[in-house]
């Protein structure tokens, strides 16, 4: 018979008791003399509180974790017995243990005596990895000082924890899941790889330029391996007689090249097996990356039904995506004697079948999207038109995910991204905040166009200066130009597509304070925030801390009015939400949700989520009005006076894919102006959907110099499968010069 047992039939012989009659009081003879009759002292009684709200309150502090109040509910006699601190670590490392998500208790009833009670109680524990673990036991309690206190003992927690036994518990951890680009080519997986390194000071100088272009070739001519760059490198460290890391690669690729490698002194390869990021990081800001427990995460993780060993999401979809990919834990959970022998198992779930996740991301095009970009400090978007797919995400610098791995030898290298200046760890295209320049005129012009006060016939003579605020002059781009070549002209007049077209501040400028001074003075910045600027975009598959809401303002004062018009001021966007509205100029209207995930699903079984486009809203925007802004946007492209002719024309004409687009030059002072180039395709190929791209390329100079030969780079290698070497480039991801070249007419 049990402990409760024996409680609740000791309860029940007192109540019998209290409900058998007193014994008769005996009749006074006739005889007897008469007792005056005394008036009876009143007896003053402190009533006895109630012992289950005393329980029920240690109960609910428990639940609470309040641990400091139920050590002070506590007897006397129990804190001399045990301190704060050991109680409190008592109770945590139950918790730990047996990976508790919560408790609950239940009172079911109560035995008070004079200086004492028991109350029997029922506890649940709610643990993530073995589910509910339901008992019932007793807590003993002392009246002290007029108030109840517990008398603790482990029991209170589970009845098993008695004669000093304890929980152990056996985690059941799953394999963490893979990452797919859309054609299901690993991004990341568990996988044998071998790190690349260079014992600089056993390399040989004969022989060095030869290994140098060796690596440089396996590693796919990642700029900081260029043999110019590199051989910097090794005559740095040969002086100190230090490791160079280089990279690493998969077990598969390694072993192609082992004999190649193997044949030079100073080649270190080093193998070892963990979860392994393809290519040195495809898309790194996107995927993420995952890295060990450290001894401060220790308690909290564990609590989360995690092993010691595991590695845990820290950005990106591994950080997103961390519930699919690491898999339902399970476990046995044990109670232990004080000789460690199993006295019993509690309970037992099984591990569940983690799911992988499969990107919308195209691999070729997005490892194209980072080379595109080597040199420069900037962000590609690229997103399929129509649907919001985000089909390449790059930004740079980027980083290599490989090097958070503790066990990878090259590990070390991790300390030279982490505080570098230049920010590599940084979503520049989700998180990067900048001013919009030009880009920008496509907000202003649709702002005009549905003001009532402009029509696409609303002309306006475009010169070098706008002088429409008394005691300010400001300089349009084409006088820019003519300081270095008195060859350029102004615009001169221009409907207001073609102030578009050519870009014209002065028109723009003059639109901005026209609106403000008309009584309009917030429609371009309400135009701006129902493109979906200033606010996040609320991208799937992306932690919400990893996107910035970038910055639109309302002007306060005529040159607040002016900046706005043509993206300066205090406007700041982001690569992705500029990506997305002029997607939907392109599509007719339409705001998609940008995506990064296709599927979802545990290997053999229907997947638990599948793409779908989500829409947003619609641009407020008649269609006339989104037709003219398409035209507007393809003379940039196809007339001889657009600012990305020379870039583009010829391309869109001979391989029949029609652009349109946007330059963009945003001031940054006292550093060069931003580069921006932000476009879509129209040519209705049944077998490639259409596209929308913006780049950015920072303090890289004018966009038509810059962004508009990257953009048409990412068009060609969708389109054609590859790209032609850009002017700055001596071959296709090899650097000539630092600074591109020009191409012809540019924008600000």
């Amino acid at each position: 018979m049990n402990r409760l047992s024996w409680i609740v039939i000791l309860m029940a012989l007192l109540l019998a008791s209290a409900c058998n009659p007193a014994p008769a009081t005996p009749t006074a003879s006739p005889s007897a003399v008469p007792t005056p009759v005394l008036a009876t002292p009143e007896i003053r009684t402190t009533p006895v509180p109630d012992v289950s709200a005393a329980a029920q309150a240690y109960l609910q502090a428990w639940q609470a974790e309040d641990y400091p109040a139920m050590y002070a509910m506590l007897t006397q006699l129990s804190r001399d017995a045990i301190s704060q601190e050991d109680f409190e670590a008592f109770y945590k490392g139950v918790a730990v243990e047996a990976a508790l998500s919560g408790v609950e208790g239940e009172i079911l009833q109560s035995l008070v005596h004079p200086r004492s009670a028991q109350v029997a109680y029922h506890v649940t524990l709610h643990s993530v990895l073995v589910g509910d673990i339901d008992a019932e036991t007793v807590m003993n309690l002392s009246l002290e000082e007029g108030a109840w206190h517990v008398q603790w003992a482990p029991t209170l927690i589970l009845p098993q924890l008695s004669d000093g036994n304890t929980l152990v518990m056996q985690r059941y951890v799953p394999g963490r899941a893979n990452i797919y680009d859309r054609n299901g080519h690993a991004l990341v997986a568990q996988n044998d790889a071998v790190s690349v390194g260079l014992d600089a000071a056993a390399v040989s100088q004969e022989k060095q330029d030869n290994l140098l272009s060796l690596l440089w070739q396996i590693f796919g001519r990642r700029a900081d391996l260029h043999p110019n760059t590199l051989g910097s490198h090794v005559d740095l460290y040969r002086s100190y007689g230090w490791y160079l890391p280089i990279g690493e690669l998969s077990a598969e690729v390694a072993a192609r090249y082992q004999g190649a490698l193997s044949s030079y002194d100073g080649v270190i390869l080093q193998p070892y097996r963990a979860r392994y990021y393809f290519d040195s990081g495809a898309a790194p800001h996107v995927v993420g990356y995952v890295s060990a427990i450290q001894s401060d995460e220790k308690d909290y993780f564990l609590r989360q039904g995690y092993a010691l060993d595991e590695r845990v999401g820290r950005a990106g979809i591994e950080r997103w995506g961390e519930p699919y990919l690491s898999g339902q834990r399970g476990g046995a959970l044990y109670v232990f004697d004080a000789n460690g022998k199993v006295v019993t198992k509690l309970a037992e779930k099984q591990a569940g079948v983690p799911q992988a996740i499969t990107t919308t991301l195209d691999g070729d095009l997005q490892l194209a999207a980072q080379k595109a970009l080597i040199g420069y400090s900037g962000a590609i978007v690229v997103m399929e038109r129509d649907t919001g797919r985000i089909l390449a995400m790059a930004s740079s610098p980027g980083f290599d995910p490989n090097a958070f791995e503790y066990i990878n030898p090259n590990s070390g290298g991790l300390l030279e991204f982490l505080g570098n200046q230049n920010a590599p760890l940084l979503n520049r295209a989700t998180q990067g905040q900048y001013p919009l320049g030009s880009v920008f005129k496509i907000v202003t012009i649709a702002a005009a166009l549905e003001s009532g006060l402009y029509t696409a016939d609303t002309t306006y003579n475009c010169g070098y200066f706008f002088d429409e605020i008394p005691g300010l002059r400001l300089n349009d781009w084409t006088y820019e130009h003519y300081l270095r070549d008195e060859k350029t002209l102004p615009s001169g007049l221009l409907t207001l597509p073609e102030g578009l077209m050519r870009s014209c501040n002065p028109f723009f400028w003059h639109i901005g304070l026209d609106l403000f001074t008309h009584g309009q003075g917030t429609a371009i910045a309400d135009m701006a925030r129902a493109f979906g600027l200033g606010s996040p975009t609320g991208i799937y598959g992306l932690p919400e801390d990893e996107e910035s809401a970038g910055q639109i303002l309302n002007p306060k004062e005529p040159i607040d009015a002016v900046n706005n018009a043509i993206g300066q001021g205090g406007t700041l966007v982001t690569p992705l939400q500029v990506a997305r509205f002029v997607a939907a100029i392109g599509n007719g209207g339409t705001l998609y949700r940008p995506q990064l995930i296709e599927q979802i699903a545990a290997s053999g079984e229907t997947p638990t989520y599948t793409f779908t486009p989500q829409i947003d809203g619609q641009l407020p925007l008649s269609p006339e009005n989104v037709q003219l802004i398409q035209q507007a946007m393809t003379s940039v492209v196809e007339d001889r006076r657009g600012t990305a002719y020379f870039v583009l024309s010829s391309y869109s004409k001979n391989y029949r894919i029609p652009i349109a687009g946007k330059t963009g030059t945003a001031q940054d002072p006292p550093r060069d102006p931003h580069a921006w180039f932000a476009g879509y395709t129209f040519a209705e190929q049944e077998d490639r959907p259409d596209i929308a791209i913006a780049v950015l390329i920072e303090n890289g100079g004018e966009g038509s110099e810059v962004a508009a030969p990257i953009f048409r780079g990412m068009v060609q290698v969708y389109f054609q499968g590859s790209r032609t070497a850009f002017p700055w480039e001596a071959g296709v991801g090899v650097p000539r010069t630092p600074t591109p070249e020009s191409e012809g007419d540019t924008n600000p």
